[in-house]
């Protein structure tokens, strides 16, 4: 059986998914494949149910903050309840998402996708023939290669855990093992964190990393810093993990936290001669990868930029115009902001203390110590620290980062103000609801 289409779209996370329904709406014939979950890693495992668990991190956090002001009583979390509550969200997002893009006029195909030749995949029996392709495979969690690798879970099986076991392992230092960790140790487990250096969560501002080991381990998280895993052993009550030297830790369940790979391997680029490397497919400002018809966006592409969902969004939002020749000119990416979801939380954006330091001619940089701040001591924050990078010629914000409870919604404020070049004393003009974290900027932006 063969089809054929105008465009073909590999992978229904938030940016294959969003191309497809743009395209079917300016009149292309479209198909999208899916290999796994409808609607991708987000939605379905990723950054919506680990937010939902998150919910309780955050209450927990509120009412311990409180405590003796006004707050009595321990906040327990109820693990199979609260995963009970994520799956309403999680489990409607295939079909709806499925029967959105039909709904949309795109043709769904359920299977794994591979190139057999010039414009042409093989999906099981089927041949899919296409003017132009666009691959937003995604990608999944990396794991170490090593004894036992076996043995590893994932982030994937962590927010699928029916119940939480007394003692969790996470290998890896990045921001996916310190918001995991903070989410079990909410819910009452013993958590290990290890690490094979002495920096994780090395893309931050250090000392706010450092605030943020210290406060987990207040709550009873243990970091294991330069420290590298050479086997997992399965034991009768768990596994074992030991290094090359005397590090021997006992744990009911090890997940492996060390990044991940974009799920391309499968495709067979080199049929058709996509270059791609260990980090992702290679594409150019448009997108393009090195064949002309076949474009990539996503977590699935090389690039400098963060692998996050609104990174990938705004990917297939620039595609779709180029692909429908609303727009001839390069990618231009904005400032991204990024955030670590422990407690507290972690943010940051645009050029960095440490950039800024090394260019003592260009920049500025402020360091602002808002703990006694009515925003944050009205609820007993225990730290709340904004560090901001000004240009010097211009006087405009081009950096930030920041450690409270509220750093989500200060990152996007902060986001606002560099994307939009918005001045001082335009800022110091508007007026803000108060109190608020936005009623904030003033004084933090000067």
């Amino acid at each position: 059986m063969t089809q054929s289409f105008d465009v073909v779209v590999i992978g229904s996370g938030v940016a294959g998914k969003s191309i497809a329904s743009g395209l079917a709406a300016a009149d292309r014939t479209v198909a999208i494949i899916e290999e796994d979950l409808w609607g991708g890693t987000c939605p379905n495992r990723g950054c919506d149910p680990k937010k939902v668990l998150v919910s309780a991190v955050e209450a927990q956090d509120k009412a311990a903050q409180m405590s003796g002001k006004g707050i009595e009583g321990q906040q327990i979390v109820n693990w199979p309840d609260l995963m009970a509550f994520k799956k309403t969200f999680t489990d409607p997002v295939p079909e709806q998402s499925k029967k959105s893009l039909e709904s949309a006029g795109v043709t769904t195909i359920t299977g794994s996708a591979e190139f057999i030749g010039k414009n042409t995949l093989q999906i099981k029996d089927t041949v899919i023939k296409g003017t132009q392709f666009v691959i937003a495979a995604g990608a999944r969690p990396f794991l170490l290669d090593i004894p036992g690798q076996e043995h590893f879970l994932t982030s994937d099986d962590f927010l699928s855990l029916p119940e939480m076991p007394d003692v969790v392992t996470f290998v890896g230092g990045g921001y996916i093992s310190f918001e995991l960790a903070a989410i079990a140790n909410a819910a009452g487990a013993e958590v290990h964190i290890v690490q094979h250096n002495d920096r994780p969560l090395k893309a931050y501002k250090q000392d706010y990393v450092e605030e943020v080991m210290k406060q987990l381990e207040n709550k009873g998280v243990t970091f294991h810093l330069n420290t590298s895993i050479a086997e997992i052993e399965k034991i009768d009550h768990g596994y074992r993990l030991t290094d090359d030297s005397d590090f021997d830790l006992t744990t009911d369940l090890v997940f492996g936290t060390t990044g991940r790979v974009p799920n391309i391997e499968r495709l067979n680029l080199e049929q058709v001669g996509v270059d791609y490397g260990k980090a992702g497919i290679k594409v150019d400002d448009y997108l393009r990868t090195s064949d002309s018809s076949i474009f990539a966006i996503g977590d699935c592409i090389a690039k400098n930029q963060p692998n996050l969902t609104p990174v990938s969004s705004f990917e297939a939002s620039y595609l779709l115009d180029y692909l429908t020749g609303e727009s001839s000119e390069p990618i231009a990416y904005p400032s991204i902001p990024t955030i670590v979801f422990t407690s507290p939380r972690l943010a940051q954006i645009g050029v960095t203390e440490k950039d800024a330091t090394e260019d003592p001619e260009t920049y500025d940089v402020s360091t602002i110590d808002a703990t006694k701040w009515f925003s944050y001591s009205r609820s007993n924050e225990p730290v709340s620290d904004v560090t901001i990078v000004t240009e010097k010629e211009t006087g405009f914000l081009v950096g930030a980062a920041c450690i409270n409870n509220e750093a989500d919604q200060l990152i996007n404020y902060f986001s606002f103000l560099i994307n939009q070049k918005i001045k001082t004393e335009n800022l110091s003009d508007m007026i803000f609801a108060y109190p608020s974290i936005a009623s904030d900027l003033p004084s933090l932006y000067s």
